[in-house]
């Protein structure tokens, strides 16, 4: 058990630790009911509502997955002047994700998403966004905030979904402030922007995204292994951390070391917002001291925890250490 307990003892120190996320906020909608029978009017299922659940996406939910470790989370996103920008501001204060570092940008809607799920099967989604770059006066604002969260925090998560907030600009600002302030700096990436966060510390894409951002068809792991090394020499990190659905996690080290992390999920109900999770867990256990393997290894049981779940959702320190926990006595020689 000294494994386990290393990292149930990194999970206690991450959860002490306050994080500032920077990146494109969402406003989740999801309409859940039952469907039984097709439209007479188009071959398409008739759902009858039965509830409507809101909750946050994107860099918001990043940082009520940080919260819900217990550590202190900090927001300095963009939303619109709307109705769902007041949702999305409400909903996080509840959450307990300090909101002061959101902006308002009149000029663009706060980007929604909506779902519509029966028998917890998705049928369909739309989309209601702007995904231009922030202009310059909003881009200023963003970065203001984000220098004074900075100030407050020990780690920094850049959360791109590519909706415009994470601009050229502001991300080598990020980055370059954060070094200086000899924090670190997680990257939940966008498969067209990588080369926006050349010297970050760490970034988590998924497999599709790495693969796509080095130029490289994914077919197999000596293929996964070319592309990690490829992103390393691109970006200049200490580390990539690639997500790799049902074969769990590779971490990529500047050293040169390649470590295989295999999934300890044991069901599988969705995925949605699972790399949310996983950036804010790793990004934790990073300012709190641990290496990036302990991070990684602890980010892939907050994983384990999400994945069995409806929806985006989150992963508390008691779930994590029961899964850690669960998973060492059962492999236990």
């Amino acid at each position: 058990m000294a494994e386990a307990d290393r990292l149930l003892e990194l999970l206690a120190r991450a959860s002490a630790t306050r994080l500032l996320v920077v990146g494109d906020a969402m406003l989740d909608h999801y309409v859940f009911g039952d469907a039984s029978r097709l439209s007479p009017e188009a071959p398409v299922p008739v759902v009858r509502v039965e509830r409507d659940v809101f909750r946050p996406g994107g860099a918001a939910n990043t940082a009520v997955n940080v919260r819900a470790l217990g550590a202190t989370a900090e927001l300095a996103a963009v939303v619109g002047d709307d109705d769902h920008g007041r949702r999305l501001r409400s909903l996080l204060a509840e959450e307990g994700v300090e909101v002061d570092g959101l902006i308002v940008a009149p000029d663009r809607p706060t980007t929604w998403k909506e779902r519509v799920l029966a028998r917890q099967q998705q049928l369909l989604r739309l989309d209601r966004e702007t995904d231009g770059e922030l202009d310059a006066l909003a881009e200023t604002e963003l970065l203001g905030r984000f220098e004074e969260g900075l100030a407050r925090a020990d780690g920094v998560i850049l959360s791109d979904y590519g909706k415009g907030a994470v601009t050229a600009g502001l991300a080598a600002e990020v980055i370059r402030r954060t070094a200086e302030a000899a924090k670190i700096v997680c990257v939940d990436p966008k498969e067209n922007h990588f080369p926006l966060y050349r010297n970050a510390t760490s970034l988590t894409p998924n497999h599709y995204e790495a693969a796509t951002a080095a130029g490289i068809a994914e077919r197999d792991d000596p293929t996964l292994e070319r592309t990690g090394a490829a992103l390393l020499e691109m970006l200049g990190s200490q580390s990539v951390l690639i997500t790799w659905g049902e074969r769990g996690m590779v971490l990529f080290s500047a050293d040169g070391s390649v470590d295989r992390i295999p999934t300890r999920a044991r069901e599988v109900y969705d995925v949605a917002g699972a790399g949310d999770t996983v950036v804010a867990t790793f990004a934790a256990a990073l300012a709190a001291g641990g290496s990036h393997l302990a991070a990684a290894q602890l980010a892939n049981f907050a994983a384990s925890v999400v994945v069995a779940k409806v929806g985006t959702a989150t992963a508390s320190p008691e779930e994590i250490e029961q899964a850690v926990k669960q998973y060492y006595e059962e492999n236990a020689s």
